[in-house]
């Protein structure tokens, strides 16, 4: 029997072990206490995406309906999701509406772009576009597509920008122009002078030049690798042109950096986190837009392995979903591709794909499910424990908890502010931090197929609705409130 399996069959036949072991080793006290009656931001049924290189779709067949098995993971993670193509790859990926690729042809899965080097150029055909629609109807999902503005001309951006919108039709979101334009000076896509000035009269006249030819599709930017100095400005100057706004997030980096450790992800001090959600509410402050995450993951350059591929990247990815969902931002899409370090799935259609740690933290996020964050209150005094009330669109009420120390577990006591009877917890775990093989959820991992389901569901009784819930070193749990 396989390592996974085993440790599914045995959380199923002692699922409640967790509970004692957790006591044992000394755990603090933490009460949390929920307002289902006050609702906050919303946490919208598309919330949920994940970001692709253009350069993927150099090979029509990926974004297929023929790759059921990547349909099955999108599937899982939300019925209504985004799919966002674009990357660094999106300057070099040329409209090609007659002939073959420009320099190359590839079947294998494109993983994410390290930005050591200019890519090559690649091809996108009519044909790709085709299969890209046929695959998001299998999914449900729906588009943010990149057009090319490092390299292609406004009038050719506009001859792509109406195939894709002549093509995806209902299931295009919305289009964006290039990949982390403040970063143009230092990969050679624009002069070492170029600023925001430039960009923006850039951006304009491509905006215009688009508009003629697709006057009713949503356009969203500036899609900035991590300069709130051009995000805020470009929100408040674009704020009627532009759908939403979108910025791109990694934790840290680069990867070579020995600083860069799983403890340095998970720091909830991160001075890039703090930056991130300044510009979320600086930039909804000066347009009213609400942003989306159209790009970001654990560590810039790839990932790094050791800390990108492990289950610390499941608690941080989960706990940055809802911390970005509190901020007020509308989504968030996690990089990935191939074999990356930190893609939540990895393979080919050849190969076969399978779930990193970081998808399990997403598919804990997509069983909170849609609906709004709602008032909390954690007493606590370790930072790195953390929690988040939902309710979802049928009235459920349920908790995420997050214990990102390694060192001490936690004994929570939970108000649920509500008549509940008793609360079912669903557990994100592995045996530590760093392990990359052993992640699971409810007690399960998810299968190469990408199907999922719970194997270990606890059940605690409440008490005057409220319920004491053990949480573990290094372990995150989604407790649902019932009433009957």
């Amino acid at each position: 029997m396989d390592r996974r399996g085993f440790l599914a069959l045995s959380l199923c036949a002692s699922g409640a072990a967790l509970l004692p072991q957790a006591r044992a080793e000394g755990a603090s006290a933490a009460r949390l206490t929920l307002r289902p009656q006050r609702t906050g931001n919303p946490l919208p049924a598309d919330f949920m995406g994940l970001s692709y290189e253009t350069a993927q779709l150099n090979d029509p067949r990926f974004f297929s309906p023929a790759n059921t098995q990547l349909a099955e993971f999108l599937r899982k993670l939300s019925p209504s999701g985004v799919l966002r193509i674009g990357g660094n790859t999106a300057e070099y990926a040329m409209w090609t509406p007659v002939g073959g690729n420009t320099e190359s042809s590839t079947s294998e899965a494109a993983g994410p772009d390290t930005g050591t080097q200019a890519p090559r150029r690649t091809a996108v055909t009519p044909e790709a576009i085709r299969n890209l629609r046929d695959f998001l109807d299998a999914t449900g999902w729906s588009l943010l597509y990149s057009l090319n503005f490092g390299s292609e001309s406004p009038a050719v951006m506009a001859e792509v920008a109406a195939y894709v919108v002549d093509t995806i039709g209902p299931k295009l979101e919305v289009l964006q122009f290039g990949n982390e334009p403040d970063l143009f000076m230092r990969n050679g896509v624009r002069k070492p002078d170029y600023g925001y000035a430039q960009f923006a009269a850039e951006w304009a006249r491509a905006y215009h030049v688009v508009r003629r030819r697709v006057p009713h599709a949503a356009i969203a930017g500036p899609d900035t690798a991590d300069r709130n100095d051009w995000l805020v400005p470009f929100a408040r100057q674009f704020k009627r042109e532009a759908a939403f706004l979108t910025h791109h997030y990694y934790a840290e980096g680069p990867p070579s950096d020995p600083a860069m450790t799983i403890a340095h992800l998970l720091d909830p001090t991160n001075p890039r986190l703090v930056d991130l959600l300044k510009g979320i509410a600086e930039a909804r402050q000066a347009s009213g837009l609400a942003l989306r995450l159209a790009e970001g993951n654990s560590c810039y350059g790839g990932g790094k392995p050791g800390v990108s591929d492990t289950f610390a990247s499941a608690l941080w990815g989960a706990d940055l979903m809802y911390q970005l969902a509190a901020a007020g931002a509308c989504g968030v899409n996690f990089h990935g591709g191939g074999y990356g370090w930190y893609s939540p799935i990895v393979g080919t259609p050849a190969n076969g794909f399978l779930a990193r740690p970081l998808y399990y933290g997403m598919l804990m996020f997509a069983e909170g499910g849609a609906g709004a964050l709602i008032d909390s209150t954690l007493d606590a005094a370790d930072p790195l424990l953390t929690a988040y009330g939902l309710k979802t669109a049928d009235g459920t009420v349920k908790t995420a908890l997050f214990n990102k120390n390694a060192e001490r577990s936690v004994t929570l006591t939970i108000e649920a502010g509500m008549a509940a009877t008793k609360a079912s917890v669903l557990r994100l775990w592995a045996p530590r931090l760093d392990d990359t093989a052993d992640t699971s959820f409810g007690g399960a991992p998810v299968g190469a197929d990408g199907v999922w389901t719970p194997a270990v569901v606890e059940t605690l009784v409440a008490q005057n609705g409220t319920v004491s819930v053990a949480l573990p070193k290094a372990s995150a749990a989604l407790v649902r409130f019932a009433t009957v």
